[in-house]
């Protein structure tokens, strides 16, 4: 038996072009967008894990690498100084009784990072570790908010960037509207990319909660319907997490209802799902408690016959997602016109969650070394370094 004898934690930041804060006083994740001739600064942080073999594993956030989260695993990291790394079961729920006052997204790095360093000691990917069959992944273009800066400024630059996606291979498109939550707006849009390339293009709609009231949402909703989207998801101000109004809304329309993004771990959204609240699940490693977490929950829906959908990307959600018989989309988010996916460029591999990294087919690689499989380029990360913690054994 090998042993954890040190944790790391580096915080960075990176600039990414052509992106800014949509409103100044909102400083959050889902307030960026596309700001022509702008620079913004984000912040993410790594994780190296490393045991008494020599061994080492490694992951660095991408949308879930918020101060927030890292504060939690800055909590967690000297709980697991002299474990077994392969105990991850048990360190994930010795972890999560830890995080029970809080909601846990600490977790998820921690998790993903001795899976890498599982992978490593034994030779194998991820996937191979988890029993995966998918070597590529279909993919949609997951968007932006809309914004009133000149880039998803309107329904019509909405299908220009639909079609540029097309063009590059995509055969799926997910919309993200503007933060306003005007319903005639929003369907205006729902209906006018439906009929630009509904008949090329597998739809989804995502209002991120924007929506103000039921009314709006149904209003929104039987757009889809009439656009025949794959799939609407979290409508509501509520935040998703009224199962009592998502059963109303799935009673009153045909498109299907993709909820619990924002509903921790697998026990809520089983409670969500039995009381009526979606037509499928969601699951994200850095959200739901890291690997071991995501593929509970896949197993959780696979159970109830429904589908999970993975949200968002990363070297994580691949190995998941190959793993994972009852999903559909790999998700590349988020991704505009004239900007980039504000992911951190710490690859040192070719990985690339880009939007031109999508092959004809429309899919997106599995990694296939050892663990992730991807390398990271450490002195990218130490040279952009703001914070570091290390504990040791």
């Amino acid at each position: 038996m090998t042993r954890i004898s040190e944790v790391e934690i580096v915080e960075f930041s990176f600039k990414s072009r052509n992106l800014g804060r949509s409103a100044e006083n909102a400083r959050a994740v889902y307030n960026i967008g596309y700001k022509p001739n702008s620079e913004l600064e984000l912040t993410k942080f790594a994780v190296v894990i490393r045991s008494e073999d020599g061994a080492e594993g490694q992951y660095v956030m991408h949308w879930g690498g918020t101060r927030a989260t890292m504060a939690q695993t800055l909590s967690l990291a000297p709980n697991i100084l002299g474990r077994d790394p392969d105990h991850r079961e048990e360190i994930w729920n010795d972890m999560k009784r830890e995080l029970r006052q809080h909601d846990g997204m600490g977790i998820g790095p921690i998790d993903i990072a001795l899976w890498d360093l599982a992978g490593k000691r034994f030779g194998a990917s991820v996937s191979q570790l988890l029993g995966g069959f998918r070597s590529k992944l279909k993919t949609y273009a997951s968007t932006y908010h809309g914004d009133r800066n000149g880039g998803l400024d309107s329904k019509e630059a909405f299908v220009d960037f639909a079609e540029a996606c097309y063009d590059l291979g995509y055969r799926a498109f997910k919309v993200h509207g503007w933060h306003d939550g005007d319903a005639r707006e929003e369907a205006a849009n729902v209906l006018h990319v439906a009929k630009a390339v509904g008949d090329r293009m597998t739809l989804m709609l995502d209002p991120a909660n924007e929506l103000r009231t039921f009314a709006d949402a149904l209003y929104v909703g039987r757009a889809c319907d009439e656009g025949n989207y794959f799939w609407y998801e979290d409508p509501m101000r509520d935040c998703g997490v009224s199962a009592f109004a998502h059963k109303k809304l799935r009673e009153m329309l045909k498109t299907p209802i993709l909820q619990t993004e924002y509903l921790r771990g697998f026990e809520p959204k089983a409670d969500f799902l039995i009381n009526g609240g979606t037509d499928a699940l969601r699951s994200d490693p850095e959200y739901d408690l890291g690997i071991t977490g995501a593929m509970k929950i896949a197993h959780l829906a696979e159970a109830f016959g429904v589908d999970v959908e993975i949200h968002a990307c990363g070297p994580a959600h691949r190995h998941c997602m190959a793993a994972t018989r009852n999903t559909n989309f790999y998700e590349l988010a988020l991704v505009g016109p004239d900007c980039p996916n504000a992911v951190p460029p710490v690859y040192a591999c070719g990985y690339s969650d880009q939007l031109d990294g999508v092959d004809k087919d429309g899919c997106f690689p599995v990694p296939t070394g050892p663990g992730l499989g991807v390398t990271y380029d450490w002195d990218y990360i130490r040279t952009h370094q703001t914070a570091r913690e290390v504990f040791k054994l």
